[in-house]
């Protein structure tokens, strides 16, 4: 195994480089022609099923294997639906990454198969994006669709398509593939991107400020792509603030507890809005405010830490020299730790939460493993990834939507 972490992509916003880890698949061949939505999938085993979420268009199933290629660990995937905008022309694409430390949806251009999806334009080109990553970048066009989770759609969204190979797009600029090396695969056909923001990168790549920026977006001729702005409209959109209806202000992820062995298959629920329908109410579940990078703060052994919630990284990622290391990354203590972390939020609400770090050279190959550490990659902060969702229903309110209890960002757990 290998870590994963942080998530899948903090932007670059005003200036300040939030980049996180993300690691994307080739595609397996995972998509199908065809609009339905996911189903639970087969060979489920008892415990499997997230408890506490009643059925209806604003669910879609998460499932929790291998991947598309073997490698996953700790990997949260859905389907999405795309169809050519206004159009009946649609593909179903699996084991896409659910990603709270991203905004906007990208799939691999090899997952789409057929379907043709129409180009962005801008200043007198197409459109397209450089994905910024504390391990390299994703590069691919940006193109319209019509997306749907479950039984909602968000129409002619911006989405980016990873490694498009057509014309404009095929030779990556230098100004993209200087900032690091391509991502690696680790069993996904793309990312939905469901963290805080509307836009992925906002008013500054909107703006000129986007020339004191490495690259993010790019106007693509028959001669080249060079740096540009992006108006709001053409960016990568958070594909649930996007939806019609009611239940754009948010989302929660519902995922069972597994057992000390780990599981070959866990099975659990992406809910759709906050207050919006029977399924989705906070009722007294506690409000942790997040600053607009999306951080909050977590106390480690005396330590304030910048921190955030992640579904994109496959481990609980902090700073602790203490703690041996695996040489993949993973912390290997000699025999399980019982550790605890204060989250605090802007707000000042706060709690202890307990986890356990074990050797994760001993752990057997499940997909599912909730107690695995690692050391963490971008300076002194505190990455709660998947393992703190399991057992839990973890809510993600956007930005400056309104809920019930005030307008995000905000975590309620």
């Amino acid at each position: 195994m290998s870590p994963r972490a942080p998530g899948a992509a903090r932007w670059l916003r005003h200036a300040a480089a939030l980049a996180l880890l993300a690691i994307l698949a080739a595609c397996g061949g995972g998509g199908s022609d065809d609009a339905a939505a996911p189903a639970a999938s087969p060979g489920a085993t008892p415990g499997d099923t997230a408890p506490d979420v009643a059925a209806g268009s604003n669910v879609v199933p998460i499932l929790l294997d291998r991947g598309t290629d073997g490698s996953a660990i700790n990997s949260p995937f859905v389907s999405v639906t795309l169809c050519a905008p206004a159009s009946g022309n649609c593909r179903t694409i699996d084991h896409i990454l659910l990603d709270t430390g991203s905004v906007g949806l990208r799939v691999k251009a090899s997952a789409l198969g057929t379907l043709a999806l129409p180009a962005v334009n801008a200043g007198g080109g197409v459109l397209a994006e450089c994905g910024l990553f504390a391990s390299g970048f994703a590069w691919g066009s940006v193109r319209s669709a019509d997306v749907r989770l479950g039984g909602q759609q968000a129409a002619a969204l911006p989405v980016q398509v990873m490694d498009d190979p057509a014309g404009p797009y095929a030779r990556v600029p230098a100004d993209c593939s200087d900032t690091g090396p391509a991502l690696a695969d680790a069993g996904s056909n793309g990312i939905l991107g469901v963290g805080f923001d509307v836009q992925d990168c906002g008013s500054a790549c909107a703006s000129s400020v986007v020339s004191r920026l490495p690259g993010v977006y790019f106007s693509c001729t028959a001669s080249g792509c060079s740096i540009a702005t992006a108006p709001l409209a053409s960016q990568l959109a958070h594909p649930v603030a996007a939806l019609a209806g009611g239940d754009n202000n948010g989302l929660a992820i519902v995922l069972p507890d597994v057992p000390v062995g780990g599981s070959q298959r866990v099975a659990g629920s992406l809910v759709l809005g906050i207050g919006t329908r029977a399924n989705n109410q906070l009722g007294g579940t506690a409000i942790y405010t997040a600053r607009a990078n999306g951080s909050f703060s977590t106390t480690y052994k005396g330590a304030v830490l910048p921190a955030f919630i992640d579904s994109g990284s496959n481990g609980i990622f902090f700073p602790d020299a203490a703690i041996p290391l695996c040489s993949s990354g993973f912390y290997c203590p000699p025999s399980p730790l019982a550790l605890s972390a204060t989250a605090t939020g802007v707000n000042g609400a706060s709690v202890a939460v307990p986890f356990t770090v074990v050797d994760a050279s001993s752990l057997p190959s499940g997909t599912a493993a909730a107690r695995l550490g690692g050391s963490v990659v971008l300076g002194s902060s505190f990455d709660w990834g998947l393992p703190f969702f399991f057992g839990r229903k973890v809510f993600v309110a956007i930005a400056g939507r309104a809920t019930p209890v005030g307008p995000g960002p905000f975590w309620a757990f």
